[in-house]
């Protein structure tokens, strides 16, 4: 048995800067991949405090969940890569009011870098 497998690189979000899709879905699971806070017009917000990267970053997953037929309301698992682990605090808060009742599994894992000096990347699992 063949499962289809779409690819979602949504208009409202900014090309894939490498080989890959911004989501991906097959077998009643949506992944998307790795986000980071680039805007929709392909600025990169490295520069930007960590608020409104994290913004960008929970917006870019939104706009890959809906490209890809999914939605918050369906997210199973959330990992979030922060360069700070002092961020955690603000980061929790923009997220609580982000996902909302939605309360998926989730990860924050410290890392000493992210790509363009980023301080946050997040991926995530959803239903279809």
């Amino acid at each position: 048995m063949t499962t289809a497998i779409r690819t979602a690189n949504p208009a409202t979000m900014a090309a894939p800067g490498g080989h890959y899709s911004h989501a991906v879905a097959g077998g009643g699971f949506v992944f998307v991949s790795g986000q980071l806070p680039i805007a929709p017009d392909g600025t990169k917000l490295n520069e930007a405090p960590f608020a409104a990267q994290a913004r960008q970053v929970l917006d870019n997953v939104a706009h890959a969940l809906a490209g890809a037929g999914s939605g918050i309301d369906k997210l199973v698992q959330v990992r979030v890569y922060v360069t700070d682990i002092a961020s955690w605090p603000e980061f929790n808060a923009i997220y609580a009011q982000w996902a909302g009742a939605a309360r998926p599994a989730r990860a924050v894992v410290p890392v000493p870098q992210l790509h363009y000096g980023f301080t946050i990347e997040v991926e995530a699992v959803a239903l279809a």
